[in-house]
């Protein structure tokens, strides 16, 4: 890892974001599927729309991989990508899709705007989706196939075909079929576009209690093993706990074991939107997908509220919050890469800021930002100054959410491990928390990491407190964490939580 250094704020020449530190935070979405999905329903323009107007800065559309779609999806959906682009001027539309993982789940894969961005995304999917391959692969097979797809996109960036591409793994623990060692090989295949997982999945609204709403699992994380499972999972691991994802919400476990190698891992929150709640529209007559790869435009108000849909709009409940030096396309694919992310349900929180410095020094642009590397002489003390600013409007479920307490998370970074499907990291719990003030408009905490003795990380989580239990490690590892979500009866209104990617402490 490279150490990180301070960048000059810039704001961008149009666009939101919120400016906190020496970063410019830009929220987005990169899972948004279209009617160019066998399963979703809104134009391009839709999702876009819908998605500044609830606060979003950047988008992906991620529509699905299959045998209709990698005939002539990507070429298909690219002209209204292009309009949205030139009508949406204060949104960074970009153009990726829903990666069939060979031998896993699906995944975000995403490239930036240019002449070739449909030709390589259309040679990757042809190439790699799963839908494509021979059903007669083994595992290993499609498991070599998968870290083929990965390398492939990071030569098309060598070899300026696009100037960035990225790999984001979409709700890994919903069926259990991406093991800790794919996970590991997709990062290792290579670091620059393999970046991270959904820290916790969309489909947020299938929680919702009947008749209000659907009546299911946040998440649709309502599975049970299969044969394609990886075995070692527990059970818990099929659900979401506080809305995320198990290998995100558990202190301890997979996530922390990445990061615990040292390893640049990034978590991520979005929508996955297809079909949303609450909408009236319908998919449009006389539509036939398999002949044309899309569906007719939706009629609009054609329909009564839709209880059952299981998705909100983009930004409407999940931000991710990447710190940008500018309002570019090439900015929000750099601050991705670099872990300059925190993520939030129901807009928990208006902002953050959260750096490791050397005790005492306040100077601009001398502490280590989220995703950061701080290299210290062993025997320095070190210090997490971190700046919330806490809600004071409504969000879009119109009340102003509370959040009542922090926790810092840390680890001791003990390098990579014999077995590669290792997914606990004994030496994480939460180190400390801290209590917010009821009225309060901001939080503003010191907190002393100690001389350094030996390489550790940090990342920090947030709540509202409505539901919290010892985690799945035990109360002296995890005394409040996120409780497991119940299907049929998990509003995801009543249950919010913001958590932060992490900064690591070297000794030099």
């Amino acid at each position: 890892m490279a150490a990180a250094s301070g960048l000059p704020h810039a704001h961008g020449p149009s666009g939101g974001g919120t400016a906190k530190g020496e970063f410019n935070f830009l929220a987005g979405d990169h899972h948004i599927h279209t009617q160019y999905s066998s399963d979703g329903q809104y134009r391009a323009i839709d999702q876009a729309k819908n998605g500044r107007a609830y606060g979003l800065d950047w988008l992906v559309i991620t529509d699905h991989g299959s045998n209709a779609h990698a005939k002539i999806g990507v070429d298909k959906v690219n002209p209204d990508i292009l309009a949205t682009r030139a009508e949406l001027k204060d949104l960074l539309t970009f153009q990726g899709l829903e990666w069939n993982i060979p031998a896993a789940e699906h995944a975000t894969v995403f490239v930036h705007p240019g002449k070739n961005e449909v030709a390589v995304l259309k040679q990757f999917e042809n190439t790699y989706d799963g839908s494509q391959l021979p059903a007669t692969n083994t595992e290993a097979q499609n498991e070599a196939a998968a870290i083929a797809g990965v390398k492939f996109l990071g030569e098309q960036v060598r070899r300026r075909k696009v100037d960035g591409a990225l790999f984001l793994a979409n709700h890994p623990a919903r069926r259990g079929i991406d093991s800790p060692h794919e996970i590991r090989n997709w990062r290792d295949a290579d670091p620059t576009v393999a970046i991270g997982f959904e820290g916790a999945p969309g489909h947020q609204a299938a929680g919702i209690k009947a008749p209000y709403g659907r009546g299911g699992a946040r998440g649709y994380y309502d599975n049970n093993p299969s044969a394609a499972s990886y075995p070692g999972y527990p059970l818990e691991s099929y659900r979401t706990w506080g809305g995320f994802d198990w290998m995100t919400a558990t202190v301890g476990g997979l996530w922390d074991s990445l990061l615990a190698e040292g390893r640049a891992w990034w978590i991520t929150v979005n929508s996955d939107s297809h079909v949303n709640y609450l909408d009236q529209s319908v998919r449009g007559p006389g539509s036939d997908f398999e002949l044309n790869g899309k569906y007719n435009d939706p009629v609009y108000g054609g329909g009564p509220l839709n209880t059952t849909a299981g998705d909100f709009w983009p930004g409407y409940y999940g931000r991710t919050n990447v710190g940008a030096t500018s309002f570019t396309y090439k900015a929000v694919m750099d601050g991705l890469r670099a872990g300059r992310i925190w993520v939030d349900h129901g807009r928990l929180i208006k902002n953050l800021d959260a750096q490791v410095r050397v005790a005492g020094d306040r100077r601009a642009a001398t502490g280590t930002p989220l995703g950061g590397v701080r290299h210290v002489k062993r025997g320095t003390t070190t210090e997490l100054t971190l700046d919330i600013d806490l809600q004071d409007v409504p969000n879009w479920a119109h009340f102003i959410p509370s959040l009542k307490r922090v926790d810092v998370i840390v680890g001791s970074v003990t390098g990579p491990v014999a077995d590669k499907d290792a997914f606990t990291a004994p030496d994480t719990r939460v180190a400390k928390s801290f209590e917010v003030t009821p009225g309060a408009r901001k939080l503003t905490v010191t907190y002393s990491l100690g001389r350094l003795d030996k390489p550790f990380y940090l990342r920090l989580r947030g709540t509202d407190g409505n539901r919290t239990q010892p985690g799945l490690m035990g109360a002296s590892v995890d005394p409040y964490g996120p409780q497991l979500d119940v299907i049929g009866d998990a509003d995801p209104w009543a249950d919010l939580w913001f958590y932060t990617n992490p900064i690591w402490v070297l000794p030099t």
